[in-house]
């Protein structure tokens, strides 16, 4: 998004280039996972996450390399399959295709999908998806791609992790159970306490449908900024909040983002995450106790933020948030 400041955007290219830099950083300083979310609209740049995590995978060692989603309706499961096969083989087993119904449309007519079925095609192609990771040799009889019967789908990888993303719909919820594939819920507005019924319906479906309850696993994303001290953190990351909260709240009729709805969402039990490490790591320990969650994902930036401030946000949550966490401070 543009600079209000300069009123200057930057480049698609300088951007794709900045997220290797943070995602490098989030592995330097012992980040677990990083995700890149595929939009197919002018604000942003990742079309292809599967290729900037591809080159990510390179300059990096450990951290899990992730989708935050692949719009799988708009997508070909063999595809999807295919590309996180490739980069869980460049990155020695580290890719995890985070698969959803996405929460922008642009994918739609872009590719000639109908939004009229929106929840057919998520589940048709998210059956396929699973019973290619799952068997060399598959076959698909459906209504939204070509049919084919017992071919093969390489290369093969071992061990690819899929998981579902959700919004707040239940049947999400059941149906990731009863994959038996790993929740991913993202919670950026309202109460995240008011998401404990769907993850507890999600794992009591889990359990059962007979799944290993030893691999049942559920994350949660919210947005959020970490600085030194509570004020910087709060002043520096508001403008980027209400940027994007506006404009895409013109979009969908939401009412106007201002300082009262982020100090509202910004208080313990609201659903962002900004501050010093101590509050952000308080604020995160809270949500584990209350909703049993395994892990937490931090999204920076929204709107503008400068990429040397987003690259200290993610050096102090590894470096000081994941440290007060792990010591249980």
């Amino acid at each position: 998004m543009q600079d209000p400041k300069t009123l200057q955007t930057m480049t698609y290219d300088e951007r794709i280039r900045n997220a290797i830099e943070e995602i490098k950083l989030a592995d330097e300083v012992g980040l677990d996972f990083y995700g890149i979310g595929e939009h197919h609209r002018k604000d942003y740049a990742a079309s292809a996450p599967h290729v900037i995590l591809a080159a990510a995978s390179s300059v990096t060692k450990r951290i899990t390399l992730g989708s935050a989603v692949t719009v799988l309706s708009s997508e070909d499961p063999v595809r999807v399959y295919q590309n996180f096969a490739t980069l869980n083989a460049l990155s020695k087993g580290r890719a995890e295709v985070m698969v959803g119904r996405g929460s922008f449309i642009e994918s739609f007519p872009l590719f000639g999908y109908d939004l009229n079925d929106y929840d057919e095609l998520f589940d048709e192609k998210l059956n396929l998806l699973v019973q290619i990771r799952d068997h060399e040799i598959s076959s698909y009889d459906g209504n939204y791609r070509s049919t084919y019967r017992n071919l093969g789908v390489y290369p093969r990888t071992k061990d690819l992790r899929i998981s579902v993303a959700v919004g707040g719909t239940m049947q999400s919820a059941i149906r990731a159970g009863k994959l038996g594939l790993p929740l991913f819920v993202a919670i950026i507005g309202g109460a995240p306490r008011m998401f404990k019924p769907l993850i507890d319906l999600y794992k009591k479906t889990y359990l059962e449908a007979g799944h290993d309850e030893s691999k049942m696993h559920v994350s949660v994303h919210s947005h959020g900024y970490v600085a030194d001290t509570y004020e910087e953190a709060f002043e520096t990351y508001y403008p980027s909040m209400e940027q994007a909260m506006n404009q895409i709240g013109s979009e969908r009729g939401w009412g106007k983002y201002n300082k009262r709805s982020y100090e509202f969402a910004n208080g313990f039990d609201g659903a962002l995450y900004v501050g010093d490490p101590v509050y952000v790591a308080k604020k995160i320990r809270h949500l584990k106790e209350t909703l049993g969650i395994d892990r937490f994902t931090l999204h920076v930036p929204v709107g503008f933020l400068e990429h040397e401030k987003v690259l200290k946000s993610i050096e102090l949550f590894g470096t000081k948030v994941r440290t007060l966490l792990e010591e249980n401070v």
